[in-house]
């Protein structure tokens, strides 16, 4: 497979139309350095998608691009906010924006695949990169140096900061990392995501929090003393039963899932521990609270009738996305004038291949050089990130980029199987340009970062105050850890 392809407004360039702005001069430099890097930049993306490190736990990950970062001249403040794996990377050349991108590299329990077009685990590996977070990551890194090195060619002033931000599937790193203040002097924030398509309109998100809960009872033999025993797995089912009850009566728009984590270890005894992981979401942050707290009740009541004891442990909260129309904007501006992801042959039988698993109505696989229209999403829907409670302290814009095969779903193994390509890589090149371009915007344009600030400004809520729907927990570095008697 081809691993990259120039853009058209490369060959344009190539062609002397005019490039005299200095804005117009330095999207070149960066698309240029992008695509002469594109190979570097995949072999590292590719290395992440092997390792498949899980939340908190993406040591050689994050090492990996601290490293790429360091090489490329900027500063490295590791363990941030409390994190073994969370790091910001700097670079300063006087006076001027403080312009941040996201990154991020953790990859997803419970799903794997290999690189193949057909169904194909990889045994032993019960992880995987179902996100594309290894291309996140590398191309946010990607699109940082190409940046500072147009501020270092040009003597541009200002900032451009790296967040190495770990566990963002459903371990809230970013959170903490808000609230230890790391982004309180960033003026814009920039990230972006793998996708199945390219995006760069203006959504927000569902807010989302989420909790271990974990039953006790007593041990017995199942057959021998049953009356002795006290099942915490009968906890774990009345708690769940309740739940599902529950979602007649709650708003339409809320999602709640679960999964049973541990439920014993033989039939025979009657398990004495039990833990169930909970998601609760909804479009508003507030509308969570109190559903969330209606699913505590439902667990008490679970313990109660059912003789056992029941403690919970939160483990992540998120805010909904709050979105920036004029950002957006301009990143879409970029991401049309960057251009979609185009096959060569190979890729194309491979995307085939894949397509073929997907409902007749999957999107075309032409669709993926397509830049979708720009549209204005207010209400949050789908997914959740931790983006959103950064958004909520920085003007923040993001976008998708055709990461995967057209129709492709997060969190699957068709995911994992093009993110580990050239499909893959040639996405992330895609965003990596079109953030190193938005940068370039906003550092040249001071009235954008301005217009955008007062529109943030706008959509804060007076006398808001922000209070992470996590509370005031540590970050939990073991939550990928596998559960069973005595917790966690």
């Amino acid at each position: 497979m081809m691993r990259y392809a120039r853009t058209a407004m490369l060959g344009m360039a190539a062609l002397g139309l005019p490039v005299l702005a200095a804005a117009q001069d330095g999207k070149v430099m960066v698309a240029t350095y992008i695509d002469d890097n594109a190979e570097t930049f995949g072999e590292i993306a590719q290395e992440i998608w092997d390792l498949a490190e899980l939340g908190y736990l993406e040591t050689e990950s994050s090492a990996l691009l601290q490293a790429t970062l360091r090489e490329a001249g900027f500063r490295i403040e590791s363990g941030v906010a409390g994190i073994p794996t969370a790091f910001v990377a700097s670079w300063s050349n006087g006076d001027g924006p403080i312009v941040g991108i996201l990154a991020e590299y953790d990859a997803l329990p419970g799903i794997t695949q290999d690189r193949s077009p057909i169904r194909s685990p990889i045994a032993g590996k019960p992880r995987g990169h179902a996100c594309g977070h290894h291309l996140f990551g590398t191309g946010s890194t990607a699109a940082a140096i190409a940046t500072k090195r147009w501020m270092e060619a040009t003597g541009q002033g200002g900032e451009i900061r790296l967040f190495g931000t770990p566990a963002e599937e459903g371990g809230a790193g970013k959170v903490y990392m808000v609230r230890a203040g790391l982004f309180d002097d960033v003026d814009v924030m920039l990230h972006w995501h793998p996708s199945g398509r390219n995006d760069a309109g203006a959504r927000s998100t569902l807010s989302n929090k989420s909790a271990k809960f974990r039953f006790t009872g007593i041990s017995a033999h199942a057959a021998g003393a049953p009356e002795r025993g006290r099942s915490a797995l009968d906890g774990v089912e009345a708690m769940n039963n309740m739940v599902n009850m529950m979602r007649e009566h709650v708003p339409q728009e809320s999602r709640i899932h679960y999964v049973i984590t541990y439920g014993g270890a033989a039939p025979n005894v009657v398990p004495d521990f039990a833990e169930v992981f909970y998601y609760v979401r909804h479009p508003d942050p507030e509308h969570v609270k109190t559903i969330f707290e209606r699913v505590a009740k439902a667990a008490e009541g679970a313990a109660l009738g059912t003789g056992t004891t029941m403690e919970y442990e939160v483990i992540h909260g998120l805010y909904n996305m709050l979105p920036n129309v004029t950002l957006q904007e301009a990143m879409h501006a970029n991401l049309e004038r960057v251009g979609g992801v185009f096959y060569d042959d190979e890729e194309l039988r491979f995307a085939e291949l894949i397509h073929r698993t997907f409902p007749a109505d999957a999107p075309p696989l032409e669709s993926a050089a397509q830049i979708q229209p720009f549209s204005v999403t207010e209400e949050g829907s789908g997914g959740s990130t931790d983006v959103a409670d950064v958004s909520w302290m920085v003007p923040t814009a993001g976008m998708n980029a055709a990461t995967w095969v057209p129709g492709s779903s997060a969190h699957s193994w068709q995911a994992i199987s093009a993110g580990g390509t050239t499909i893959g890589e040639k996405g992330m090149i895609v965003a990596a340009k079109t953030l190193a371009m938005t940068a370039i915007d906003l550092f040249t344009r001071p009235d954008l970062i301005a217009a955008a600030t007062a529109e943030h400004a706008r959509r804060i809520p007076e006398g808001w105050v922000y209070e992470p729907l996590l509370g005031d927990r540590d970050p939990p570095l073991d939550y990928r850890k596998p559960a069973g008697p005595g917790g966690g």
